[in-house]
């Protein structure tokens, strides 16, 4: 006794159903394994610690008492102090250019000159 197709995908269709199972009988690669995962964000947002105040923080909060009160970030001195050094040496960033023909410009290696060879004479 054979059963047809149609009444194959219908009971497969109502075993999904039950099963809490996506019906796909192609086969097909649909991702729903990906889907079905646990989201991995809420416990990676927890295995980090909570970003604490930073002086730069309170200065953006409280521009209007900048000029009051006399704030000093040790580390913002460091980074400036070490940029300073650098430059100091040639090693600091490169300027800015300042209009659209002086960012066209492309500035490789220069060539080599090179010298005219004559060419070998022969004692032929």
């Amino acid at each position: 006794m054979s059963v047809p197709q149609s009444r194959i995908f219908d009971l497969l269709q109502v075993q999904c159903r039950i099963f809490s199972q996506t019906f796909n009988p192609q086969r097909l690669r649909t991702g729903n394994r990906v889907l079905r995962q646990r989201l991995r964000g809420p416990s990676v947002a927890a295995y980090y610690p909570r970003r604490v105040a930073t002086i730069k923080d309170l200065k953006k909060l409280y521009k209007g008492f900048d000029e009051e009160m006399e704030t000093w970030d040790d580390d913002e001195e460091d980074r400036l102090e070490h940029l300073l050094l650098a430059k100091q040496r040639g090693k600091g960033a490169p300027k800015k250019k300042r209009t659209a023909e002086e960012s066209k410009k492309i500035k490789g290696k220069k060539k080599p000159a090179v010298a005219a060879i004559a060419p070998k004479e022969s004692k032929f």
